[in-house]
Parts: C-alpha cells; sequence; structure tokens
C-alpha cells in the first residue's frame, strides 16, 4: 500500500487534474459515471442483504438478469422510477428527510 508520507493533498486539485474543472463536460461526465455507479451498489448491497439473486430481482419488477447487472455495474443507471419498484421489489421503503445543512 502507497502512503503520501503525511503529506496534505489537495484532493479538489487532484480531480481537476483528472476530470477537469468543475462545470467542464469531461467533469459532468466522470460525476454521472460516478453516480450511476454509486445508484448500482446501493442496489447491489440491497440485494444481497435481502438474498435476492439478479434473476429473481429482475423477474419481480418485469426485466431480465443483464439489466440488473448492467445497473449494479454502474454501466446504466436506472431512472428514479425504475429505482423505486427496484427497492420496492426487495422490501424496501424509500423515505426522504430534509437536511441539516
Amino acid at each position: 500500500m502507497q502512503t503520501n508520507n503525511h503529506q496534505i493533498v489537495d484532493v479538489d486539485a487532484q480531480l481537476d487534474e483528472k476530470f477537469g474543472k468543475p462545470g467542464t463536460p469531461s467533469r459532468i461526465e466522470a460525476e454521472e459515471r460516478a453516480l450511476a455507479f454509486f445508484a448500482g451498489q446501493i442496489i447491489e448491497d440491497a440485494r444481497n442483504k435481502t438474498h435476492i439473486t439478479q434473476a429473481e430481482l429482475a423477474r419481480r419488477i418485469g426485466s431480465d438478469r443483464a439489466y440488473i447487472s448492467r445497473i449494479e455495474s454502474g454501466k446504466i443507471e436506472p431512472k428514479i422510477s425504475t429505482f423505486y419498484r427496484i427497492m420496492n421489489a426487495m422490501g424496501f421503503q424509500i423515505d426522504f428527510t430534509p437536511s441539516l445543512f
């Protein structure tokens, strides 16, 4: 494992260097890919906790296993309505609470 020798690192500068400044097309694309991956990880984690296979989840929402796989791997991001259907099919309830910020 590499360390940074306890040096302070400017993460914003690293992101700018790798993906471009905020608001640029390359940065927006990178952020969208990150959000798709994050949504997929939420779904995969929930599915694993409920011990449901991708095939069973797909059957419950009227889709196919490959679609669930693409979502979980972050290749595609489900529409919000699909996200709700997926979570409901696993018995999860989604609640929104106001942020303290």
